[in-house]
């Protein structure tokens, strides 16, 4: 049973540093993808908007109300 003890206890120590490693891995790597996805939003639409102004939303209401006739 002792010896069992010994040889288990550094193979699930292994075990957890592998898990402990993969998952901080994947998190940078998720987070590098979401700040380049961003980077080229902004690029492609010339920056961070968060709405419309009134100006385009008439627009779009318009160019909706004038699409459905």
């Amino acid at each position: 049973m002792e010896g069992g003890m010994q040889m288990a206890l550094p193979v699930l120590g292994i075990v957890a540093a592998a898990a402990v490693t993969f998952y901080a891995v994947s998190f940078s790597e998720l987070r590098e993808k979401s700040f380049r996805d961003l980077e080229e939003s902004e690029e492609d639409e010339g920056g961070f908007r968060q709405s419309l102004s009134s100006r385009e939303r008439k627009a779009k209401r318009k160019a909706d109300k004038q699409a459905k006739n």
